[in-house]
């Protein structure tokens, strides 16, 4: 059964070979925000023949045609997710990378209010946070 993303790429009329798809499924599958070498290192896990220059490629023309989103979390490296269409912000750990997705109305209303006031029509925005996870301290005891 074809991915989430094979079948976004068919959907715009792009050409699939077998390691397009392996790189699409892998995308589709991620539960994080990996970037190229680790999405080569699961599709080459899948397929030992895909190389890192394939999977740059395809990374890029799946960027271009608007199925992934790149990202910079402020750790020197672009991170991917699939492009799903549903507006979320990213809360970064700094310590460990960990990548938090969240949604809040009352944030949204708040951005939208301040573009207002301030003469625009908000056509899109992107929110990264980045923190540290507070360790919270259990009951103590004697």
């Amino acid at each position: 059964m074809p991915s989430r993303l094979e079948r976004a790429c068919a959907e715009r009329g792009l050409k699939m070979t077998g390691q397009r798809r392996i790189i699409a499924r892998v995308l589709s599958e991620a539960a994080d925000h990996p970037d190229v070498e680790e999405v080569y290192r699961r599709a080459a896990a899948i397929d030992a023949g895909i190389s890192l220059a394939t999977v740059y490629r395809s990374m890029r023309l799946f960027e271009e045609i608007g199925i992934i989103q790149r990202h910079d979390f402020g750790d020197g490296r672009a991170r991917y997710e699939e492009a799903r269409g549903d507006h979320h912000h990213h809360l970064i750990d700094i310590e460990t990378g960990e990548v938090v997705e969240f949604q809040d109305p009352e944030l949204e209303a708040a951005v939208t209010r301040i573009a207002r006031h301030l003469g625009f029509d908000m056509i899109g925005q992107r929110l990264e946070i980045f923190g540290r996870r507070v360790q919270r301290k259990g009951p103590e005891t004697t």
